[in-house]
């Protein structure tokens, strides 16, 4: 039993909160992070179903907190290729357009973290709490005293929930959600094909919803993400491997041949949820605690690592200036800037739904026009891939190292 006080306690040691921590702990900050397991690397030969698609940007982070110099599993993908089952409409991205080498990396989520915590380990202003977990909140004046499950009691002037998109953070600080259930069940696995991957991350859009195929650093195998409606889901996850494989195999048009099945398979409803706030006196919300979304462009790590960063270059400017770290003032245009970003990514999924979701004759004729269209713009065509690999996040990333010295070249 310990009392312990910090400037920043994190909750939640996952991909994003462990990125923040680390952030804080770099710029001098004194952080406690609380997680209910500890990070091993006890990593099977098949990977784990829960993998990213780590934009450029979001290399560029994990890079430059020495986490991705740990990670032994990368699965590079060169190209993007998106088509529309039974039509015309499709949609080729490759690095070469935009004069890149990859446009992004396909990763378990394990690995990042375990990247992430091996650096946190050697940060002297960090102390980890796991196995652990909160239990109570008692708000002052000053800051907030919280009681974890093991008998510690950590003194904070700020909060950060990270703690996944079943928040306890955001329960028992009373921040509500807004969420929509999109009607979706997703199917996750890993599998083996019989052509190689070559690279490419593949999507086609069925009418029951779409079905990616991404490209694992083994050349054969990849990470699927199936979503589908809940009565398919159901059928699915009632066959046998074999099966299952087979449907896999012609719902993907049979593009990569022969699949077998190398894990579980997941399933998991799918829900978009955003916090009506990210940020209250002395709290704020981080990753899926403030917003999840549809896997459709495996953008949920992304959009949480552009908060770790949002989020740290604030509170790293006012604990430089020797401003208390909890106060509105401090995080309300963090709270404004990401929920509107978050909001933004939202309605982007939510109208791809709904538009490949639409079976009308005259809506496909559009939508495939529109795909090629695109895939024929050079303009347009670099905007969507810009977008993809997240460079948007690096001049915020060039702007903080410059600031605070935090991230290692």
């Amino acid at each position: 039993m310990a009392f312990i006080e910090a400037q920043v306690t994190v909750i939640g040691g996952g991909m994003v909160g462990a990125a923040l921590a680390l952030m804080l702990g770099r710029g001098g900050v004194k952080v406690v992070l609380v997680d209910g397991v500890e990070p091993t690397a006890d990593f099977g030969p098949v990977a784990d179903t829960r993998v990213s698609a780590i934009s450029e940007g979001s290399r560029r982070i994990l890079s430059g907190l020495g986490a991705w110099s740990h990670i032994a599993r990368k699965g590079p993908y060169q190209a993007m290729s998106v088509w529309e089952k039974d039509s015309f409409g499709k949609l080729d991205f490759a690095a070469d357009d935009v004069k890149a080498d990859v446009l992004g990396h396909i990763v378990e989520n394990r690995q990042i973290q375990w990247g992430l915590w091996q650096e946190l380990r050697q940060c002297p202003a960090i102390t980890l709490k796991a196995p652990a977990k909160l239990t109570t909140i008692n708000e002052g004046e000053q800051s907030l005293m919280l009681s974890l499950d093991n008998g510690d009691m950590v003194s904070s002037r700020l909060l950060v929930g990270a703690d996944g998109a079943n928040s306890q953070v955001r329960s028992q600080m009373d921040m509500p959600i807004v969420f929509h259930d999109y009607g979706h069940h997703a199917l996750v696995a890993t599998v083996e094909t019989e052509l190689p991957h070559q690279g490419c991350a593949r999507q086609i859009f069925r009418p029951q919803g779409p079905l990616a195929f991404l490209p694992l650093w083994q050349p054969k195998q990849s990470s699927i993400v199936w979503s589908t409606v809940p009565e398919e889901a159901e059928a699915l996850m009632a066959m046998d491997k074999a099966d299952f494989a087979n449907q896999l195999r012609l719902a993907f048009d049979n593009r990569l041949g022969a699949v077998s099945i190398l894990s579980d398979v997941q399933r998991l409803p799918l829900m978009a949820r955003y916090a009506r706030d990210f940020v209250k006196a002395r709290v704020a919300l981080v990753g899926d605690a403030a917003h999840t979304i549809h896997p459709l462009a495996g953008q949920g790590v992304n959009l949480g690592l552009a908060d770790a960063l949002a989020l740290a270059d604030k509170v790293l400017d006012a604990v430089a200036k020797e401003q208390d770290p909890g106060t509105l003032k401090v995080l309300a245009p963090y709270g404004r800037a990401r929920k509107a970003a978050a909001i933004k990514m939202l309605g982007a999924m939510g109208g791809l739904k709904t538009l490949f979701g639409n079976a009308n004759p005259l809506v496909k004729l559009m939508r495939n026009v529109g795909l090629s269209g695109v895939g024929s713009l050079s303009p347009a065509k670099g905007l969507f891939i810009d977008e993809a690999r997240g460079m948007a996040v690096l001049e915020q990333l060039e702007t903080l190292q410059e600031k605070h010295q935090i991230f290692s070249h």
